[in-house]
């Protein structure tokens, strides 16, 4: 049944419309459905599993048991948990986080949006020592009282082949990994939401939150266009002490429609929180490259173990704190060791075409999944030099100031739908979300205080380096200076989309 959707590559399959329904047998579904109602005049029966609700459409009590996707692909790595009917635990993680990427993760998000309105019960199975249970009325009211304030999801890191250290410090995260490469800090298909009441805390998807209120968190028009999917994604790169990322490209709108099914495509920018010296990014071609040459050199590199002259043929630019570098698909890049970005980018982030990964192996000892074809016949070969220099390297204009702040427009290129403004302030900044949803990260100072001047939420406070999202329904707030920082300059950045030109 998923052979068409998966297909043979070890990372990318094709989007599809399957639905949980697909796993059962027709027969067998209508069966079971009988044998429940059959065993209900007896007395009390409990249907349990993936797809229960399918076996019970009239049941007493529906209780829907949520987790992460964080904590799914830890019991993938851990061997405890195979995909949806297979009897796989075995398998590589990479195997079965495909198979839950293009298949039976959207399948079940597609029953979920459902029966999120409908359920009783809310049963947290993040800790599997620990399940934790709220009644259906309970979660839907947090979920309407988070979709009208500011607020942060809980941050995912993980380690990888060229991780730094820099998040261990600044983010205090205990010592027990090898490094720290990646922190997902606003990706709600990945990350979660901690609903407090009292002393308790209830841990749950993010995206239970797009899905039950997109138009208060996403906006009409960000809704309209990219329905209950969260369009922006930010995350960070530490390489402080560790290695260059890949060598890679992202593919063009057209190409990861026909080949993948995804509606749009990751254009995205590295935005420098911190860098040592010598730090650089790689960015664009260089003028006059021999095409042919390139193309063979790769394929050299990957099937013959050389060395790829990444120098000849890919630019460095300088990297500097609060540089920021615009990467709109199809544009050759990297960043380099001994820096600390802030990507912002489209949120389709598993499409990314390795074209050289530096001879390293990945962290389980394999070589990692290099995609040169799929990476060539996407690269944008007039993006050289002194264009690359000229339209992604630090496009700041200023654009507005008022009394103890000034606003600069920072990227991101004409051809990404996601606007990026920064404020460096003293003082309160005005904001207004214009009806679409904000994500700011607090890039200097040590803490600032978020408000609203009607007192439509309580005042929310935010550290250094903290991504936080501001929906739709906001409207006007304020952001300024707070405890340690009151007295300093402090900046932040901000990302929100596109709806007219020039926004």
């Amino acid at each position: 049944m998923l052979a068409p959707h998966l297909g043979d590559d070890r990372v990318f399959g094709r989007m599809n419309g399957l639905t949980i329904e697909d796993w059962f047998d027709p027969k067998e579904l209508i069966r079971m459905r009988e044998d429940v109602i059959a065993a209900a005049k007896r007395g009390t029966v409990f249907v349990i599993g993936s797809g229960a609700a399918l076996l019970a459409p009239e049941c007493d009590a529906l209780v829907y048991a949520d987790m992460a996707r964080w904590e799914i692909q830890l019991r993938y790595r851990r061997f405890e948990m195979g995909n949806l009917g297979c009897d796989n635990k075995e398998a590589s993680f990479a195997e079965k986080y495909k198979c839950g990427f293009f298949a039976e993760w959207r399948a079940a998000d597609r029953l979920k949006k459902h029966l999120l309105p409908v359920v009783d019960f809310l049963l947290d199975t993040n800790d599997a020592r620990a399940p934790k249970m709220i009644c259906g009325d309970t979660f839907r009211k947090a979920l309407a009282h988070v979709a009208r304030r500011p607020f942060r999801v809980v941050p995912y890191f993980d380690p990888g082949p060229w991780g730094g250290h820099w998040m261990e410090e600044v983010c205090d995260l205990p010592k027990d990994s090898p490094n720290h490469a990646w922190c997902f800090d606003c990706v709600p298909e990945e990350n979660s939401l901690l609903l407090g009441y009292g002393k308790q805390r209830i841990e749950v998807p993010a995206v239970d939150l797009v899905f039950a209120h997109p138009r208060e968190l996403l906006g009409d028009a960000v809704h309209a266009r990219f329905g209950t999917e969260f369009p922006i994604r930010f995350d960070f790169l530490d390489t402080m002490g560790g290695g260059n990322l890949s060598l890679q490209v992202h593919p063009l709108t057209e190409f990861i429609q026909d080949r993948f099914g995804m509606h749009y495509t990751q254009d995205e920018s590295y935005y420098l929180l911190d860098a040592a010296p010598g730090a650089v990014v790689y960015l664009g071609l260089k003028e006059g490259i021999d095409r042919a040459k390139m193309s063979r050199d790769l394929h050299a590199a990957q099937t013959e173990g050389g060395e790829f002259p990444t120098d000849e043929y890919v630019n460095q630019f300088p990297a500097q704190p609060h540089d920021h570098f615009l990467i709109p698909a199809g544009t050759i890049h990297c960043s380099g060791k001994d820096s600390m970005v802030l990507e912002i980018s489209a949120t389709p982030y598993i499409f990314t075409f390795k074209l050289w990964d530096w001879g390293r192996l990945g962290l389980d000892g394999q070589p990692r999944p290099i995609h040169i074809e799929h990476g060539l016949a996407n690269i944008q070969w007039d993006r050289t030099t002194a264009w690359t220099r000229k339209n992604l390297v630090n496009s700041v204009e200023p654009v507005a100031a008022g009394d103890g702040w000034r606003e600069e427009v920072t990227g991101l290129h004409e051809r990404e739908f996601i606007e990026t403004r920064r404020h460096w302030f003293t003082g309160t900044v005005p904001h207004n979300t214009h009806g679409g949803v904000n994500v700011l990260n607090l890039v200097q100072g040590e803490e600032a205080l978020v408000e609203s001047p009607s007192g439509a939420f309580e005042p929310y406070v935010v550290h250094y380096a903290e991504t936080f999202i501001v929906p739709a329904a906001v409207g006007e707030f304020t952001i300024r200076p707070h405890g340690a920082a009151i007295g300093t300059e402090c900046a932040t950045i901000k990302a929100f989309v596109r709806t007219e030109p020039g926004a």
